[in-house]
């Protein structure tokens, strides 16, 4: 009989690896919370009967991204949604599958990974309500300083992809593309940084030509939420500005 990490490496390659913790098989697996943590799985025995679980770190991590404890009746609707296009179980916070066949360890585990995934993935739900009400906030104070612009205008990055930009002002000296950040997760700070500094790497063609236009990476510093590194990454590749210096912002964009 092929043990299970045996299998696992066979099926599936050194992408994932295991290593026995308090009785589990645990299963690293490549894919990533959306603020960079590795997703786990874990298998255990009894009875002869094979069940892989997440140990219910999904839905903590989840919560964790929320001032609130509770989730909403939509966000609970999604999560069973998720579990019944996997596959998936989900018993006291944990997202389970039961092993019928030692064979099918690898497809099972992968199941279960991208349920993992697609549930860590409502986070984005939750932030984009945070920043919709920043956002609201730039709009209206856009439109107090009468400076022009387009709020979530889509462009296509080099990639393909079709990018959302919050906010596209338009100068006589030259237009700027700007992003808000904001949330009230020290936790996700970092996957929100990552994802803006990959929007404006994709996006960077657009700062070449006659027409090249600036990019600002606005952060909400309304909460202390962000470190050095935060500013550091998207600093790179545009400019860094804060929504306690309205003034500053305001020169940056008329320049």
């Amino acid at each position: 009989m092929i043990l299970p990490c045996e299998d696992i490496t066979r099926r599936i390659g050194e992408l994932f690896s295991c290593s026995t913790v308090n009785g589990y098989t645990r299963i690293r697996t490549p894919y990533l919370y959306p603020d960079g943590d590795v997703i786990d799985l874990f298998l255990s025995e009894e009875r002869g009967n094979l069940t892989l679980t997440d140990l219910g770190e999904t839905l903590r991590w989840l919560r964790m991204q929320s001032i609130g404890q509770r989730r909403s009746p939509k966000q609970n609707k999604l999560i069973q949604d998720v579990c019944l296009n996997h596959g998936v179980g989900l018993f006291r916070g944990m997202l389970m599958v039961r092993v019928k066949h030692s064979d099918n360890v690898s497809s099972d585990l992968t199941r279960l990974a991208q349920a993992a995934l697609r549930v860590s993935d409502l986070w984005f739900t939750m932030r984009t309500r945070a920043v919709e009400s920043i956002t609201d906030e730039v709009n209206d104070f856009l439109d107090a300083r009468e400076i022009p612009s387009v709020r979530g205008e889509t462009l296509p990055g080099r990639s393909g992809r079709i990018w959302t930009v919050d906010f596209h002002i338009r100068q006589p000296r030259r237009s700027t593309l700007m992003c808000v950040l904001s949330t009230a997760s020290r936790a996700a700070a970092r996957g929100i940084t990552e994802h803006v500094t990959s929007e404006w790497h994709d996006l960077s063609h657009l700062k070449l030509g006659p027409e090249a236009m600036a990019f600002i990476s606005l952060f909400d510093d309304s909460l202390d939420v962000w470190s050095p590194q935060d500013f550091r990454l998207v600093g790179e590749l545009s400019d860094v500005a804060f929504w306690s210096k309205p003034d500053d912002l305001v020169e940056r964009l008329v320049d």
